[in-house]
């Protein structure tokens, strides 16, 4: 470790969590989702942990390898889970990036391999997603079906209409009417699905950004 190095921490987030609630869970300087070249102006700073959660895709350049890879030579951990930092860790994970939560094992095994499985359409004013993400969806549907609000032919053909849509489309509204309109829901069973999807959705995005946050202040609080 660089003895230059504070014992201070950078994340960049606000989309999969809002920093208002990141800052009750973890003291450190936050900024919005990251982009390229971002990265670079703030491994000078002298960070310990840097956890990179949101990141821009395809509106924007993203992240690159070379700049985490620079920021691990420098002597600084990096965290990543959640969106664009599950993504950078699965990639980057044998060089020495810490990838933690469901979304990075997905991209790490195989289970799911494209960016928009993550990917949202936000509020360019406060970052807030204004589209639901694949990863999202997929956990919901999944919960749906276990607890048999769904059967496994509905589930199935749900999926790959949610996996079809463009994902700024992607809302659990939309995707419910497109599945009463092409004959796979009954209108009573789109109302019973659609309070549950709105009511009890599994937030996988925020749950793994919450354990880059957990993450992040154990590797603060190391000697």
């Amino acid at each position: 470790m660089n003895p230059k190095l504070k014992k201070k921490g950078l994340i960049f987030a606000g989309t999969s969590i809002s920093h208002e609630e990141a800052k009750k869970i973890l003291t450190a300087d936050f900024r919005p989702p990251i982009r390229r070249f971002q990265l670079e102006k703030e491994i000078k700073k002298g960070y310990k942990v840097i956890g990179i959660i949101d990141g821009f895709f395809f509106n924007q350049a993203a992240v690159g390898h070379r700049e985490i890879l620079s920021a691990l030579k420098a002597g600084i951990k990096v965290v990543g889970g959640g969106s664009m930092g599950a993504l950078r860790a699965s990639e980057l994970d044998a060089h020495g990036m810490i990838g933690v939560g469901k979304v990075y094992e997905g991209y790490r095994d195989g289970v799911i391999e494209s960016d928009d499985e993550v990917a949202v359409s936000t509020n360019p004013e406060t970052f807030e997603p204004i589209s639901v993400p694949l990863v999202n969806m997929r956990a919901t549907l999944k919960k749906a079906l276990g607890l048999g609000l769904i059967e496994a032919k509905e589930h199935a053909a749900l999926l790959n209409l949610a996996i079809e849509t463009y994902y700024p489309d992607r809302s659990y509204l939309g995707l419910l009417k497109t599945g009463v309109k092409t004959g796979i829901l009954s209108e009573k069973k789109k109302k019973i699905l659609l309070d549950f999807c709105l009511k009890q959705e599994v937030n996988v995005k925020k749950e793994d950004a919450l354990r880059v946050l957990q993450t992040v202040k154990i590797l603060l609080e190391e000697p």
